[in-house]
Protein backbone atom coordinates (compact mmCIF):
# COMPACT_ATOMS: atom_id res chain seq x y z
CA UNK A 1 0.00 0.00 0.00
CA UNK A 2 2.59 2.70 0.61
CA UNK A 3 4.84 1.31 -1.89
CA UNK A 4 2.23 2.24 -4.58
CA UNK A 5 2.53 6.03 -3.79
CA UNK A 6 4.67 8.10 -4.78
CA UNK A 7 4.45 10.74 -2.39
CA UNK A 8 2.99 10.96 1.38
CA UNK A 9 -0.76 11.19 1.78
CA UNK A 10 -2.09 14.20 3.37
CA UNK A 11 -4.93 11.77 5.43
CA UNK A 12 -5.86 8.16 4.90
CA UNK A 13 -9.30 6.58 6.35
CA UNK A 14 -9.57 3.32 7.37
CA UNK A 15 -12.60 1.27 7.15
CA UNK A 16 -13.28 -1.59 9.04
CA UNK A 17 -16.26 -3.70 8.29
CA UNK A 18 -16.89 -7.08 9.21
CA UNK A 19 -19.26 -9.04 6.83
CA UNK A 20 -20.98 -12.64 6.98
CA UNK A 21 -19.44 -15.46 4.41
CA UNK A 22 -22.27 -17.95 4.74
CA UNK A 23 -21.09 -22.05 5.12
CA UNK A 24 -22.27 -24.94 3.75
CA UNK A 25 -20.50 -27.32 5.36
CA UNK A 26 -19.36 -28.75 8.40
CA UNK A 27 -16.15 -26.28 8.36
CA UNK A 28 -14.46 -25.99 12.02
CA UNK A 29 -14.92 -22.41 13.24
CA UNK A 30 -18.48 -22.46 11.57
CA UNK A 31 -21.31 -21.12 14.34
CA UNK A 32 -25.01 -19.88 13.70
CA UNK A 33 -25.26 -16.42 13.77
CA UNK A 34 -28.46 -14.73 14.63
CA UNK A 35 -28.46 -11.81 12.60
CA UNK A 36 -27.32 -12.74 9.31
CA UNK A 37 -29.56 -16.09 10.09
CA UNK A 38 -27.05 -18.77 8.93
CA UNK A 39 -23.98 -20.65 9.75
CA UNK A 40 -20.94 -18.17 8.85
CA UNK A 41 -17.30 -16.75 9.62
CA UNK A 42 -17.45 -13.03 10.11
CA UNK A 43 -13.94 -12.05 8.72
CA UNK A 44 -12.93 -8.17 9.56
CA UNK A 45 -11.91 -6.00 6.72
CA UNK A 46 -10.31 -3.28 6.79
CA UNK A 47 -10.15 -0.79 3.01
CA UNK A 48 -8.27 2.49 2.74
CA UNK A 49 -9.88 3.77 -0.45
CA UNK A 50 -9.77 0.88 -2.82
CA UNK A 51 -7.33 -0.95 -1.55
CA UNK A 52 -8.14 -4.16 0.88
CA UNK A 53 -5.81 -3.25 3.63
CA UNK A 54 -6.75 -6.67 5.95
CA UNK A 55 -9.24 -9.39 5.23
CA UNK A 56 -9.30 -11.36 9.10
CA UNK A 57 -11.38 -14.15 8.53
CA UNK A 58 -13.07 -14.89 12.12
CA UNK A 59 -15.56 -17.64 13.75
CA UNK A 60 -19.27 -15.98 13.82
CA UNK A 61 -19.29 -16.52 17.51
CA UNK A 62 -17.60 -13.16 18.37
CA UNK A 63 -18.39 -9.57 18.62
CA UNK A 64 -17.83 -8.32 15.42
CA UNK A 65 -15.27 -5.57 16.82
CA UNK A 66 -13.20 -8.28 18.26
CA UNK A 67 -9.59 -7.82 17.36
CA UNK A 68 -10.10 -4.97 15.34
CA UNK A 69 -8.49 -2.21 18.19
CA UNK A 70 -5.05 -4.41 17.81
CA UNK A 71 -5.35 -4.32 13.89
CA UNK A 72 -5.69 -0.84 14.17
CA UNK A 73 -3.11 -0.57 16.59
CA UNK A 74 -1.01 -2.55 13.98
CA UNK A 75 -1.92 -0.52 11.15
CA UNK A 76 -1.21 3.04 12.68
CA UNK A 77 2.25 2.01 13.99
CA UNK A 78 3.46 0.47 10.64
CA UNK A 79 1.93 3.55 8.22
CA UNK A 80 3.09 6.53 11.06
CA UNK A 81 6.31 4.70 10.58
CA UNK A 82 6.49 5.70 6.76
CA UNK A 83 4.07 8.46 7.47
CA UNK A 84 4.27 10.34 10.34
CA UNK A 85 2.44 13.73 9.54
CA UNK A 86 -0.08 11.79 8.01
CA UNK A 87 -4.13 11.88 9.44
CA UNK A 88 -5.19 8.79 10.01
CA UNK A 89 -9.19 8.25 10.53
CA UNK A 90 -10.70 4.57 11.78
CA UNK A 91 -14.30 4.58 10.44
CA UNK A 92 -16.84 2.23 11.48
CA UNK A 93 -19.94 1.29 12.27
CA UNK A 94 -21.86 1.29 15.46
CA UNK A 95 -20.63 -2.21 16.32
CA UNK A 96 -16.95 -0.75 16.77
CA UNK A 97 -18.00 1.81 18.95
CA UNK A 98 -16.04 0.94 22.03
CA UNK A 99 -15.34 3.49 24.59
CA UNK A 100 -11.49 2.28 24.89
CA UNK A 101 -10.94 2.10 21.46
CA UNK A 102 -12.12 5.90 21.38
CA UNK A 103 -10.05 7.02 24.13
CA UNK A 104 -7.07 5.27 22.40
CA UNK A 105 -7.77 6.94 19.33
CA UNK A 106 -7.88 9.76 21.15
CA UNK A 107 -3.97 9.25 22.85
CA UNK A 108 -2.53 8.64 19.45
CA UNK A 109 -4.14 11.18 17.58
CA UNK A 110 -6.16 8.98 14.82
CA UNK A 111 -9.22 10.58 14.35
CA UNK A 112 -12.44 8.28 14.22
CA UNK A 113 -16.09 8.46 13.01
CA UNK A 114 -18.33 5.62 14.51
CA UNK A 115 -22.04 5.03 14.69
CA UNK A 116 -23.59 5.32 17.77
CA UNK A 117 -26.73 3.16 18.89
CA UNK A 118 -29.92 5.28 19.04
CA UNK A 119 -30.87 5.89 22.85
CA UNK A 120 -33.45 7.86 24.19
CA UNK A 121 -31.07 10.60 25.36
CA UNK A 122 -29.43 10.78 21.69
CA UNK A 123 -33.32 11.34 21.02
CA UNK A 124 -33.97 13.68 23.19
CA UNK A 125 -31.10 15.85 22.79
CA UNK A 126 -31.86 15.88 18.79
CA UNK A 127 -35.30 16.21 18.89
CA UNK A 128 -36.37 19.88 17.75
CA UNK A 129 -34.10 19.60 14.95
CA UNK A 130 -35.98 16.65 13.76
CA UNK A 131 -39.11 18.48 14.78
CA UNK A 132 -38.08 21.38 12.56
CA UNK A 133 -37.41 18.21 9.67
CA UNK A 134 -40.80 17.23 10.38
CA UNK A 135 -42.39 20.83 9.92
CA UNK A 136 -40.66 21.10 6.43
CA UNK A 137 -41.97 17.70 4.91
CA UNK A 138 -45.37 19.20 6.10
CA UNK A 139 -44.90 22.54 4.71
CA UNK A 140 -43.27 20.88 1.43
CA UNK A 141 -44.49 17.22 1.10
CA UNK A 142 -41.26 16.53 -0.05
CA UNK A 143 -39.15 14.02 1.67
CA UNK A 144 -36.70 16.12 4.29
CA UNK A 145 -33.51 15.05 5.27
CA UNK A 146 -30.37 17.13 7.25
CA UNK A 147 -27.54 16.90 9.82
CA UNK A 148 -27.37 17.92 13.44
CA UNK A 149 -23.99 18.13 15.41
CA UNK A 150 -23.98 18.44 19.25
CA UNK A 151 -21.57 17.14 21.65
CA UNK A 152 -22.75 14.30 23.76
CA UNK A 153 -21.12 12.10 26.79
CA UNK A 154 -22.26 8.42 27.25
CA UNK A 155 -21.60 7.28 30.94
CA UNK A 156 -18.52 5.07 29.85
CA UNK A 157 -16.98 8.64 28.06
CA UNK A 158 -14.26 9.94 29.75
CA UNK A 159 -15.27 12.89 27.62
CA UNK A 160 -17.85 15.15 25.44
CA UNK A 161 -17.94 13.85 22.04
CA UNK A 162 -19.26 15.42 18.86
CA UNK A 163 -22.23 13.17 17.71
CA UNK A 164 -23.75 14.09 14.14
CA UNK A 165 -27.39 12.93 13.73
CA UNK A 166 -28.90 12.35 10.34
CA UNK A 167 -32.32 13.48 10.11
CA UNK A 168 -34.95 12.32 7.65
CA UNK A 169 -38.66 12.66 7.49
CA UNK A 170 -40.96 11.82 5.08
CA UNK A 171 -42.27 8.50 2.86
CA UNK A 172 -40.02 5.53 3.41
Amino acid sequence: FIAQHDQTLAEIVLDFDATDVPVHGDQEGRFFHGYYDHYCFLPLYVFCGRHLLVSYLRPSNIDGARHSWAILALLVKFIRRFWPETRIVFRGDGGFCRHRMLDWCDRKQVDYVVGLARNTRLQRMAAPAMQAVAEAYQETGQKMSGVYRFLYQAGSWRRRRLVVSRLEHGEQ
